[in-house]
């Protein structure tokens, strides 16, 4: 029973599901924000949205359980990173927003 639980009950995939709930995260957050990225950026985005969206929700009290709501912190993170980075880097001609 100490065994870790990975994609759909089934042990030692955790990392495999980190990169697929991370890529699928940044590819839905750079729909949302309007950017567009390749694969390995859309992981590399949806794996840091995934731990700034669970240390978060920790900070605010509220628990991530289940994939959904791994999957919705990673979401929500992925998009608060890509409106930082456009914040921070803006697109020539657009100035800066916000």
């Amino acid at each position: 029973m100490n065994e870790p639980l990975g994609v759909l009950g089934t042990p030692h995939l955790g990392f495999l599901a980190l990169v697929i709930i991370g890529g699928l995260a940044g590819w839905i957050a750079g729909k949302i924000t309007g950017e567009r990225h390749w694969l390995f950026t859309n992981i590399l985005i949806g794996v840091a949205g995934s731990w700034l969206g669970s240390q978060l929700a920790d900070v605010l009290g509220i628990a991530v359980r289940g994939s959904l709501g791994h999957f919705v912190a990673a979401l929500a993170g992925s998009i608060l990173i890509i409106f930082g980075w456009q914040r921070l880097h803006p697109k020539p001609g657009q100035g800066n927003f916000l």
